[in-house]
């Protein structure tokens, strides 16, 4: 059945978020942090990588989405986002991405499609790049690659709520609840110089990629996203009309219909 939800304004997602994850969910201590994650359902394995300053509640459009379609689905929460604490340091991509595979080792994973949004993309793209053996390929959506990928900033009510959601569940999720500006500016410094890839850096990524881009995203440049696309070796481009960054909770039956998609190409 498809899903028609629609929340392009985002004022559900501000007032009451997504619909809930399924119970379940532990902690791997590792590196300075106590990084949350939870794995559903049987099957092959997606890992779902959640943007900056959010958490995997975020996708509790998708979770049900994917076990339905026969997937095994494991959520984490970065180091120093919703459940996960962290030690104050420096965010990096590849820092996440090492918390990711210690994650999946600790749930026996050997492979892995990882879907990622927004700075969970950028991660996404680290574990490809670290350890291609062990990912079965890439959903990259709504995030750049160099500098040159972001659109100038400019505040929108859009983004006003999806901030609100966010310090909303931090403050109820979060080990240490006061820390989320000092959270925030730390992802800022992260995303003001990574990732910064070259084309030949590009061009080295050896798992099946598909490039997702929303057709009124706030921050990623469609034509950086096309680029992507281009210069990693067998990449698909897609654009979802009608959404912008915030497409998995806008319109999760068009996100989720380009997931699947996705997912079922990584089978032939």
């Amino acid at each position: 059945m498809e899903n028609t939800f629609q929340d392009d304004s985002l004022d559900l997602f501000a007032q009451d978020g997504p619909p809930a994850l399924p119970a379940g969910g532990e902690y791997l201590e590792r590196d300075g942090a106590r990084v949350w994650f939870a794995s559903f359902g049987a099957g092959p394995a997606v890992l779902l990588l959640h943007g900056g300053m959010g958490n995997s509640n975020n996708f509790g459009h998708q979770v049900p989405a994917l076990i339905a379609a026969g997937y095994r689905v494991v959520v984490i929460d970065s180091r120093g986002h919703g459940r996960s604490s962290w030690d104050g340091g420096a965010f990096s991509y590849a820092q996440f991405a090492e918390d990711a595979f210690a994650v999946l080792d600790g749930l026996e994973v050997d492979s892995v499609a990882v879907v990622g949004w927004s700075d969970g993309a950028c991660t996404g793209l680290a574990m490809a790049k670290a350890a291609p053996e062990r990912v079965a390929g890439v959903f990259f959506f709504a995030c750049n690659v160099d500098p040159s990928g972001t659109l100038p900033f400019e505040f929108t009510e859009t983004i006003g709520k999806c901030l609100a959601r966010h310090q909303k569940d931090y403050a109820a999720l979060s080990p240490h609840p006061e820390r989320f500006d000092e959270m925030s500016e730390k992802l800022q410094v992260m995303q003001g110089s990574q990732p910064d890839y070259s084309a030949a850096d590009l061009q080295a990524i050896g798992v099946p990629v598909t490039v997702a881009q929303s057709e009124r995203d706030e921050f990623i440049r469609a034509e950086h996203a096309r680029y992507i696309a281009e210069t990693v070796p067998g990449a698909r481009y897609v654009e979802m009309a009608g959404v912008s960054h915030f497409a998995p909770v806008q319109r999760p039956g068009v996100f989720n219909g380009v997931v699947l998609e996705f997912l079922d190409g990584l089978d032939d």
